[in-house]
Parts: structure tokens; sequence; C-alpha cells
């Protein structure tokens, strides 16, 4: 049995060791791109709820780009710290910035999306880039992105920015989460254009106002947690022009403070990227104990077959381990030394995500609770 599990798992890593080297070569970097200070007008779209002590900084960033016709839409989604006093005071300094506060969040919406959609309503650029309020971004990452945008005849780009954690556990953690996104969700093909794969990264996601008026805007994704991904999606089974670049040099956000922190934000995406659905529940966690954890202990039997089975295993997920986490991170590859632990740290987190949203009934995301029966119907 072992053998055969094994074997199957060997391929399987075979297939993606290929795959994946050569999708990064279909993954540009922003950081060599040319860049523009004058251009078509950007709205920048920035949604926060009680994000007080990250938004701040992260807006000076943004104030400090080199690209000049850009405007600032912040909203203040019914925040019970400071961040709508923050927000105001930047605006009341750089009349580039307008501010909307929010005070109730109606039916048949999470607060993000909703939050989001209202920006829209008020911008009046051309270009929106809707980014998060801990994102921080180098002087010449907009002025880069929208010169690739244009030399590429885009409709819409997103960028993959630097994860960065404070921890070695929460620098290990997240250096497994690219490299199961990166094998899972195969983020190069949204490069491809013969591909219905589209990609969406909540960090940067920079779109025509015409192409995203032409999916429905977030309205068409109202009770999606993971509506970053779901817009470049959607863009991309509408035929829209897309790209993912890589812009770890340019944008950085700090992922979470701690290991416990993340634990608590994959509660929201978690059960919603396996479909709400307990068999895929299953499906992930039996997939990942045993092409990702079983062969670091396999290694060890006294069996030939097994333990060369099992090294070679180790072998090809240390190359794609790699492969993944020197071009979507700065982590160092070294980390791979403990990828079992992090392993089952993954299968720790799927598997209280969802037996979490089970109980509860539905995702806690910002203090507001968001029923399961409402999210299947609408996923």
């Amino acid at each position: 049995m072992f053998a055969l599990l094994l074997s199957l798992s060997l391929l399987v890593w075979l297939a993606v060791f290929i795959d994946a080297s050569l999708g990064f070569k279909r993954l540009d970097r922003l950081e060599d791109s040319e860049s523009m200070s004058e251009g078509p007008r950007l709205s920048v779209i920035v949604a926060a709820r009680n994000e007080e002590a990250q938004l701040e900084e992260s807006l000076k960033s943004q104030l400090k780009q080199g690209y000049k016709n850009m405007e600032w839409i912040l909203v203040n989604d019914r925040s019970t710290d400071k961040t709508g006093k923050t927000m105001d005071r930047i605006q009341e300094s750089d009349s580039r910035v307008r501010t909307i506060h929010i005070e109730s969040l109606p039916d048949g919406w999470l607060g993000k999306n909703h939050a989001l959609y209202k920006g829209y309503r008020e911008a009046s650029g051309e270009l929106i880039l809707f980014t998060d309020a801990d994102v921080l971004f180098k002087k010449d990452a907009i002025g880069k992105a929208i010169y690739y945008y244009k030399e590429h005849g885009l409709d819409h780009l997103t960028a993959a920015p630097n994860l960065n954690g404070k921890s070695f556990w929460l620098k290990a953690f997240i250096a497994f989460f690219l490299f199961g996104f990166s094998y899972y969700k195969r983020p190069w093909l949204a490069n491809n254009p013969h591909s219905k794969i589209g990609m969406g990264i909540g960090a940067f996601n920079l779109i025509s106002k015409q192409a995203y008026e032409a999916i429905g805007t977030h309205e068409v994704i109202k009770m999606r947690p993971d509506d970053d991904l779901m817009l470049g999606i959607k863009l991309k089974q509408k035929g829209f022009r897309q790209k993912i670049v890589t812009a770890v040099n340019l944008i950085e956000v700090e992922w979470y403070e701690s290991l416990k922190e993340a634990f608590k934000g994959l509660e929201k995406n978690t059960f919603a990227g396996l479909h709400y659905r307990i068999s895929m529940v299953l499906f992930a966690i039996a997939g990942t104990f045993i092409s990702q954890v079983l062969p670091f202990f396999t290694i060890f039997s006294p069996d030939k077959i097994i333990s060369g089975l099992s090294l070679a295993n180790v072998f090809l997920l240390a190359i794609v381990y790699t492969i993944i986490t020197k071009r979507m991170s700065d982590f160092s590859p070294l980390l791979f030394l403990v990828f079992p632990l992090t392993a089952l740290l993954f299968i720790y987190s799927i598997i209280r995500a969802s037996l979490l949203t089970l109980v509860r009934g539905g995702i806690v995301w910002r203090g507001t609770l968001y029923k399961l029966s409402e999210l299947r119907r609408k996923h």
C-alpha cells in the first residue's frame, strides 16, 4: 500500500515540477518593468475595518507614489477603532483623498465586498486599483504597474506581494502556504490567453473600470470571501486580458502578526476554498498528509523500495519548494527543513477552520457572522 501511495505521489510531484518550472517562466517580475509618472487616471480604493495599526503607514507609502494622476477612495467599513478618524485626518491633509464612512451592512453582502463596491461608485478613474489597508508600496510600484499594464494591453493586472512574518514559525508557515497556493492554483495559467484559469490577489488588483463594470462589479461576488481571486476568475472567464506578476521587492504585506492570527485569518477562506464541502475537506487532509508528510516518515522504512520512493518524493518536494519560495518570497529555501511540520500545521488549519464554520453555522469575519447557508447558496 505504501509503495503504491508513494509512487502516485511521486508522479504528482514530477508533474508539478515540470508545470512550475515552465509556468514561472511566464511570470514577469514587476521590478524589471519601466515606470511612468503620467498616464490614465487611477482610482485607488482601500477598504478597512478596524485597521488603525497598519492603515496610516500603508497610506503614507501610497501617497508618496511617483505616478501623479491618482485619487484615493478610503472606505471605513463600520470600524470601532480610530480607522475612520485616521482616514478623515489624511483626507484633510491631501486633496487627492476622499473618505466614505459605512455605518451598516446591507443584507446579502460581505463587508469588504460591499465597501469596495461603495468605493467604486465614487471613483472617477479610468483605472481602478483595489488594495488592502495593510499593504506597503515602494515609490515606483504603481508607476511600474501602470507602465506594464499599458505595455501589454491589459484589462487586469494582479501582483503577488512579499508576504512577511515576524517569527520563524510564521515565516515557515507562509512559505508552505505559498507552496500550496502555487501548485494548487497554478497562477501562471492566468497569463495564458487560451486558459480560463484566472487569478486575483487582494493586495494588488489593477483593473479597467470598463472591464470591472462588464463583469458586473462586486455585485456578482457579494458573498465570496475570496473576492480578490474571484474577481480575476470572472474577468478571465469573460475573455479580458489578464496577467499576474511578482512584485516581491515593490509591494509588501505583513500577512499576520503571529501564527495564531494566521489560523484565525484562514477561517475566512479555507472552507470556502474547498467549496464548503466535507468531502473536499477530507480529500485535502488526506492528500496533504500522503504527499507532503508521509514520505518524511517512510524514508526510514527497512523496505528499500519504500525508502527509495520516499527519498525521491522528498527530493522532488525540496526542488519544487525551492523554485516556488525563491520566486514568490524573500524567504530562505532552508525553511524546507521544517516542511513536514508546517504541512501538519496546515492540516490543522483546515480542520480548525472547517469545524469552526460548521459549529458556528457560518464564518466570522471582522466581527460579523455570515451564515453558511447563504454562503453556500451564493458560492
